[in-house]
């Protein structure tokens, strides 16, 4: 067996805040130090905004957590500088196979898109996704992390936001210019301002294992529905980095949580999946119930919501994390615009309009997934036994299986930063879409647009040979309402979308 991960402790550091004979105003304040607020800070510090990033623990998330992370995830986090890094550690796969009682109904294979850098997924444990950021957070002066800091009092005005700040050595209160809410599903933030959070908890229970283990398995994702070893449930495998391999058995909602986390419970239950010789070890046990919620609204003044904080998901699909990340890509470069005083405040009702959509979108296609994975009654149960029994020889009934629709970022076709142009990116992007990647040249090497683009505003010029570049350099482009004017030579014939 590999070494078991050691968490990291972080310490916790007073802050010259803390002395402070009033309370020191900061431009930007980010609550929550998990996946989506260190993003979040790493955003604003990329965009040069000054960050205070609290956190009430001293260490990463106990167990996998969030694992799967997609292509768009992994461009954002390119655009952050710790890309590579998750891609080197995580564990890339492509190819998926639903199985049906014992038997193998079909298998989908998410091929590499052609002239994209990333891979469809990866999976990595989130402790290792949060230690990265954590790291890279450590490069930026402009990033002020404090452990055990937890947010007891949030008081919102029109100009700014009061935080009281709890710490090992007593309170002291903080004035955000803009706060945005990172804090999970549980948000203290979101329970502070009084705010609702409607949707619907799903009537039953999945127990999460993280076993470490050596094994032949492929690294694939594995899904059974009514699998014999766990008979009229179903099953879930994913490989992880360091030998751990994630698996979720559906409970059913009379299942006691306490009693079926208690290992003596665990183990026995594995041992039929993976073979009564199987030599494994747990990493971590959890119980729990699907939810599907969201704010009515993301921003609420200079409160602004993302991630877990602002929606809620089940995992099947890898729709959490992954949104969440999405959300503060949308929301970094526009609250510096706000904040430099090149855009109005109406900026930020775009980010609102935009990521809400992206939600609904999210919650849609969680909610047919655990509707389908867990039937609710006898009809809905009917129609999945004829759903699975076609999808054996039919290719039409495949499309109707299932069992986690996978990430994929939201178009957003009816945001009010759209304009008519259709023909964007040879009419391969529609307006609301995000950018394609694809291979190009620039200054004589070879490499992709993402890259080039770094999410700020750029015009393009594809030039064709010498001739258009020379026709660029003398004067073609021109700097344009503050966009810096980009050169990209492409090999003849080709070009993105």
């Amino acid at each position: 067996m590999t070494d078991v991960y050691r968490y990291p402790q972080y310490p916790y550091t007073r802050s010259p805040d803390q002395d402070a004979a009033a309370p020191v105003r900061r431009p930007a304040v980010v609550v929550g130090a998990g996946p989506i607020g260190l993003c979040a800070a790493l955003d604003l510090a990329v965009h040069g905004v000054p960050v205070v990033l609290l956190d009430d623990n001293s260490t990463v998330s106990a167990g996998s957590r969030a694992i799967c992370f997609s292509k768009r995830t992994l461009e954002i986090l390119d655009r952050l500088g710790v890309g590579q890094r998750l891609v080197d550690k995580g564990v890339t796969w492509s190819r998926g196979k639903v199985f049906a009682g014992g038997r193998m109904i079909y298998a989908f294979d998410l091929l590499p898109e052609e002239g994209y850098r990333r891979p469809a997924f990866i999976n990595l444990q989130q402790y290792y996704f949060e230690e990265f950021l954590i790291e890279r957070a450590g490069e930026f002066a402009t990033i002020d992390l404090r452990w055990r800091n937890r947010v007891s009092a949030v008081s919102a005005e029109d100009d700014g936001v009061t935080l009281r700040v709890e710490t090992p050595e007593g309170p002291y209160n903080l004035v955000a210019d803009w706060l945005i809410a990172c804090d999970g599903a549980h948000s203290a933030v979101r329970h502070l301002l009084g705010l609702d959070f409607p949707g619907k908890a799903f009537e039953d229970r999945f127990l999460i294992a993280d076993v470490r283990m050596r094994a032949d398995f492929p690294s694939e994702r594995w899904f059974w529905f009514d699998p014999p070893f766990h008979p009229g449930n179903s099953a879930l495998l994913h490989r992880q980095p360091d030998n751990v391999w994630r698996i979720d058995l559906q409970l059913g909602w009379d299942a006691d949580p306490q009693e079926e986390s208690r290992p003596e419970r665990v183990v026995p239950r594995l041992r039929k999946m993976l073979g009564e010789e199987a030599e494994f070890d747990l990493d971590w046990i959890s119980v729990y119930t699907f939810q599907c919620r969201r704010l009515e609204r993301f921003r609420h003044g200079r409160v602004l919501f993302a991630g877990d904080a602002a929606h809620q998901v089940s995992p099947f699909g890898a729709r959490g994390a992954n949104g969440g990340v999405q959300d503060v890509d949308n929301l970094a470069w526009k609250l510096k615009a706000v904040m430099d005083g090149r855009a109005s405040e109406r900026l930020l009702d775009s980010y609102d309009a935009e990521r809400t959509f992206a939600a609904d979108e999210n919650l849609r296609n969680s909610t047919r997934s655990t509707d389908f994975i867990t039937p609710n009654g006898p009809a809905a149960a009917l129609f999945r036994r004829a759903v699975l029994e076609l999808a054996q020889t039919c290719a039409f009934a495949r499309r109707m299986v299932n069992s986690g629709r996978l990430s994929v970022p939201a178009v957003l076709k009816d945001s009010p930063l759209n304009t008519p142009d259709e023909a964007a990116f040879g009419g391969s992007a529609p307006p609301g879409a995000v950018a394609p990647d694809a291979p190009v040249r620039r200054a004589g090497v070879d490499g992709f647009l993402l890259e080039v683009l770094r999410g700020d505003f750029a015009l393009l010029y594809f030039a064709d040979g010498r001739a258009g570049l020379e026709a660029a350099v003398s004067g073609a482009l021109r700097k344009v309402a503050g966009v810096q004017p980009v050169v990209v030579l492409l090999p003849p014939g080709e070009r993105t979308g």
